[in-house]
C-alpha cells in the first residue's frame, strides 16, 4: 500500500510538473508568435504604404507638370512631355517671350521720316527698322520712308543717327537704308516657310512712333500666305493676332526662337470694330528683296510690257485681260502685241486679271522667254514674249 501510494503521489507530482511546464511552454511560445505577427503586420503595412505613397507621387507629379500651363498675351499654351518625364524642347512659356524681348530688342530701331519746307523740317511720319548688318544696313518699310528729305534713326540706346537710303522697292514696301556705325547688334533671318498656323508670334516696335519704343507685344499665327491688296498691289503675308499699331511698320515678327519671320507692314482697316488682324511680309519673300537693295539699290523684275484690265464675253467664251497698251521697247511690242488684243493665256496657264499675270512671272527673270496667247479679230493667236524689265 505504501509503495503503491508512494507510486502514485510520484506519479501525481511528475504529471502536475510536465503539465505545468507545458503550460509555463505554451505561454512563452503563444505570446513570442502573438508580438512576431503584429511586428509583420506592421512592417507590412508600412511598405505598402510607402510604395503607394511613392507611386502616387509620382504619379501626381508627372500629371502636374504635363498639364502645366502658360498664358502669354491670353494665349494658353500646354507644355508637353516626354515618357521620361522631360519637357519638350520648344518652350513657349513667358519667359521665352521675355528672352526673345531682350535678344531682338538691341537691333530694333526706330525711324523719323522728315521733310524740309518753307517753314523749317517736318515730321511726316514715323516707323521702325531691323538691324540686319553690324555695318549699319536696316530693313524697313518703303511707306515709312516715302518722300523724305531727311531719314533719322534711333538706336535702341537712345543715340540717334542720320541715314541714308540704300534701295527702295515700292511694289514690296520695303527699303534699305544705311546709318554710319559699326558692330551694331543684328537680328537672324529665320525661315517663314517653317511657320504654322497656331505658333507663338511676337511682334516688336515702336508703337505710335517714340512716344512708346521697344513695345513688345505676343500672339499666335492666325493664317499663312494671304493676299491682301494695297494700293494695287498684291501681297502675299502672314496673318496675326498680335497687336500692332501705327509706328510698328517695318519692324520684326518673330517665332518663339527669336528667328525674324516676317517684316511688319499692314494692319488691315481703319474701322475700330476689326481687332486682331495684323500682317507682315514672309521674310522668304523678302531676303532676294533685300540682298537687291543691299548690292544694287534697286530690284529687278521680268514684265511683258503691257496694261490693261480684266474682260469677259457675253457668251463668257472669251476671258483674259484686254490690251489697253503696249509699252514701247518692250517683250509685248517686240512680240507682236497691240492695243485691243485680249491676252487669254500665258506659260499655258489662263489668265484673267493683272494679278494671275504677276503671280506667274514671279517664276521667271528679265531676258527669259515666254509662251503667251491672244484673242484677236475672232482668232487665237500663238506668240513667244521676251520679258523685260519693269521700270
Amino acid at each position: 500500500m505504501d509503495n503503491n501510494n508512494g507510486y502514485d503521489n510520484i506519479k501525481d507530482v511528475s504529471w502536475e510538473n510536465v503539465e505545468s511546464d507545458k503550460a509555463k511552454i505554451k505561454f512563452i511560445n503563444s505570446k513570442r508568435r502573438s508580438n512576431m505577427i503584429r511586428l509583420g503586420k506592421v512592417f507590412c503595412f508600412i511598405l505598402v504604404a510607402a510604395i503607394s505613397g511613392g507611386v502616387s507621387g509620382a504619379y501626381m507629379s508627372s500629371k502636374k507638370e504635363a498639364t502645366k500651363i502658360y498664358t502669354p498675351n491670353n494665349q494658353v499654351v500646354v507644355e508637353s512631355h516626354e515618357s521620361t518625364g522631360k519637357t519638350n524642347s520648344q518652350n513657349t512659356s513667358q519667359n521665352s517671350i521675355t528672352e526673345v524681348a531682350e535678344a531682338v530688342s538691341p537691333a530694333v530701331v526706330g525711324i523719323s521720316n522728315k521733310a524740309e519746307d518753307y517753314f523749317g523740317v517736318q515730321d511726316l511720319g514715323s516707323g521702325s527698322g531691323i538691324i540686319i548688318d553690324s555695318n549699319g544696313y536696316i530693313v524697313t518699310n518703303y511707306h515709312v520712308i516715302q518722300g523724305a528729305d531727311k531719314v533719322m534713326v534711333k538706336l535702341s540706346s537712345g543715340k540717334i543717327l542720320d541715314a541714308s537710303v540704300a534701295g527702295v522697292d515700292e511694289k514690296s514696301d520695303l527699303a534699305v537704308i544705311k546709318v554710319n556705325a559699326k558692330n551694331l547688334p543684328i537680328v537672324k533671318l529665320g525661315d517663314s516657310s517653317k511657320v504654322k498656323v497656331g505658333d507663338i508670334a511676337i511682334a516688336i516696335g515702336n508703337s505710335l512712333g517714340g512716344e512708346f519704343p521697344g513695345s513688345v507685344t505676343a500672339g499666335i499665327i492666325s493664317a499663312l500666305n494671304r493676299k491682301i491688296e494695297y494700293n494695287g498691289v498684291i501681297y502675299k503675308v502672314i496673318q496675326t493676332d498680335a497687336a500692332m499699331n501705327p509706328g510698328n511698320s517695318g519692324g520684326p515678327l518673330c517665332n518663339i526662337q527669336g528667328d525674324v519671320i516676317g517684316i511688319n507692314s499692314l494692319k488691315l482697316g481703319t474701322d475700330s470694330n476689326i481687332e486682331g488682324m495684323s500682317f507682315a511680309i514672309t521674310i522668304n519673300e523678302a531676303k532676294n528683296i533685300i540682298k537687291s537693295l543691299m548690292s544694287n539699290g534697286k530690284v529687278s523684275r521680268p514684265d511683258l510690257g503691257i496694261g490693261g484690265e480684266s474682260v469677259i464675253s457675253q457668251d463668257n467664251k472669251i476671258q483674259g485681260i484686254y490690251v489697253q497698251q503696249v509699252e514701247k521697247n518692250s517683250g509685248a511690242s517686240a512680240a507682236g502685241i497691240k492695243p485691243t488684243d485680249i491676252l487669254i493665256e500665258l506659260d499655258g496657264k489662263k489668265v484673267k486679271s493683272i494679278s494671275d499675270v504677276e503671280i506667274i512671272l514671279e517664276g521667271y527673270k528679265v531676258g527669259e522667254k515666254i509662251q503667251s496667247k491672244i484673242w484677236r479679230d475672232g482668232k487665237v493667236i500663238e506668240t513667244e514674249i521676251t520679258l523685260s524689265e519693269i521700270k
